[in-house]
């Protein structure tokens, strides 16, 4: 993690610094997994990013707006909240078609998670597949 990430999770009040690093660690152990090879890691909007080469941009962030939530953050254009929500349609609170909130204080479907998170950082592979390859 570089300083400047570093910095912006330091920024975070606990309980929500502690699910970002949570969701941090998950994208980059599923960028492992998946062999997608260097995932970079940087601010975009000032939240934290996560960009594979064959996947959309993932960012994550906690508001003070909606102090009891982390968001996830995906592309408005892509399909996944659309496929999320029909794979998982109680699972997670969506936001649109652009979030999903987790809870700070709940426990999460990590199964599920983990697929919503590989299927994004997977999102040009697998784009064209229905439910986005289900």
């Amino acid at each position: 993690m570089n300083k400047e990430m570093k910095i912006k999770f330091e920024s975070y009040p606990d309980p929500s610094k502690q699910k970002l690093l949570m969701l941090r660690d998950l994208i980059l152990t599923i960028a492992k997994d998946d062999e997608l090879g260097d995932v970079e890691e940087c601010l975009k909007w000032g939240e934290p990013s996560y960009i594979s080469k064959v996947g959309s941009t993932v960012r994550i962030d906690w508001k003070a707006k909606d102090p009891e939530y982390c968001g996830i953050y995906f592309n408005c254009q892509s399909r996944l909240i659309e496929v999320f929500k029909v794979l998982y349609p109680g699972e997670f609170i969506y936001q649109g078609n652009r979030a999903i909130l987790l809870p700070l204080n709940d426990e999460i479907n990590l199964a599920a998670l983990k697929d919503c998170l590989a299927k994004a950082l997977n999102y040009h592979t697998v784009k064209h597949l229905p439910l986005l390859g289900g």
